[in-house]
């Protein structure tokens, strides 16, 4: 069928309308694609190795996860896992970050380069609780080294899969009760208010460590733990707002939010990278107990699974990475330090929230010893079965008892 042929010129060039016409959209790069990530810290010396951490998340179904630095071998057992990884420049490198380009960019091209991009890292968390802190020098080097781990990033191609973080305390804000009151101490606000602006310009969420734990624990008088621990409460109402908060964490989240619109950055997105509940702390730590941990993580589970946000960003699903893996016995503090985690140095839970961990540490070892020396002839086959049924079965009734 013949076609005018100012139609079919017409035709042709509405692909090319419309590629001139509109901005190519703006790849939005997001390090967290669930709602439930961990922290996997390793300042302990009884943890299991790296690829038995694997399996223990790949278990528990558990995609996101940070670490606290660039450990090499740990982004090797990440390798071809399909875990999401958030990798850390520890706070002792930002200096040297910040002073030197090509220390920022030899960093990127020793601890990210190389294992793209088998092992998924899809952020690099520049330090940890930086402003706010005591080390007053780190905060005026924080945003130096932030824009050149970017601009390293950006010179090798990589800036586009690669989210750039930090994280920050609540000691960054003056107040944050009610949530809507909320305001970046003025120390903080000048060092604060640039580092935004220039995470705005990437399309950097804002990053909060918020722990009702230690909340609840500073005042326990005024503060009712059944608010702390997402249990039935009458909860707090926000005079200026008028909105109803019936646990403390979306609170702490609602009050970032608040900040950041005070400081002119409403549509940044506010994700909890810490998170969680001591099982155990010294005398004056009586809220840490493994009841009130699993009471904690249980209900953060149920709430973060709802995909919901907040009662001042319902919009925004909250997402919050859980602090954290395993105790770490070699972590300085008081004995609550210690205590945040899910799971036991064998990898077994360390009390039940809906996780699977890894077998007990004698069973582990039974069975491998099996695997180790095969069991190649019939015989040495029903045995090795018999040998399996009898620790199913120990470890089955030894759970009935439980």
């Amino acid at each position: 069928m013949m076609i005018n042929a100012r139609l079919y010129f017409f035709l042709h060039s509405i692909p090319l309308l419309f590629l001139f016409s509109f901005p190519p959209a703006s790849l939005t790069i997001e390090a967290f694609t669930g709602t439930y990530g961990i922290n996997y810290g390793r300042i302990a010396n009884n943890i299991p190795s790296p690829d038995k951490v694997v399996t223990l998340l790949r278990a528990a179904k558990i995609k996101n996860v940070r670490i606290y630095d660039a450990d090499h071998s740990v982004l090797k057992a990440f390798s071809g896992t399909g875990l999401e990884l958030v990798i850390s420049i520890p706070n002792e490198y930002l200096k040297d970050m910040s002073a030197n380009e090509d220390h920022a960019l030899n960093w990127v091209k020793q601890n990210v380069q190389p294992f793209l991009p088998e092992t998924l890292i899809r952020g690099i968390a520049i330090g940890n609780e930086v402003l706010g802190g005591s080390d007053f020098e780190l905060w005026t080097v924080l945003l130096g080294a932030a824009k050149n781990v970017h601009n390293a990033l950006k010179k090798l191609g990589l800036d586009d899969g690669i989210q750039i973080t930090t994280a920050h305390s609540q000691a960054v804000f003056s107040n944050s009760f009610p949530p809507s009151s909320c305001k970046f101490r003025e120390n903080v606000a000048q060092y604060m208010k640039p580092l935004l602006q220039f995470f705005s310009q990437i399309g950097s969420p804002f990053c909060l460590n918020a722990y009702p734990f230690l909340a609840y624990m500073s005042d326990p008088e005024n503060i009712d733990i059944n608010y702390a621990l997402f249990l039935s409460t009458k909860g707090i109402d926000d005079p200026k707002t008028r909105l109803h908060y019936d646990n403390m964490l979306d609170a702490q989240i609602d009050a970032a939010y608040a900040a950041l619109e005070d400081a002119g950055y409403k549509d940044m997105e506010v994700i909890v990278t810490e998170t969680g509940w001591a099982s155990r702390g010294d005398d004056n730590e009586e809220a840490a107990t493994v009841g009130n941990a699993r009471t904690y993580n249980y209900n953060l589970r149920k709430r973060l699974a709802k995909k919901k946000g907040t009662p001042l960003r319902p919009k925004h699903v909250v997402k919050a990475y859980i602090f954290a893996l395993f105790n770490e016995n070699l972590k300085w503090g008081p004995t609550s330090e210690r205590n945040y985690g899910l799971f036991k140095p064998d990898g077994s839970i360390a009390y039940d929230i809906g996780f699977q961990g890894l077998q007990s540490s004698s069973a582990y070892a039974l069975l491998s010893t099996i695997k180790e020396h095969g069991a190649t002839g019939s015989h040495e086959h029903h045995i090795s079965v018999a040998i399996i049924s009898a620790v199913t079965l120990f470890l089955f009734l030894q759970r009935c008892v439980l």
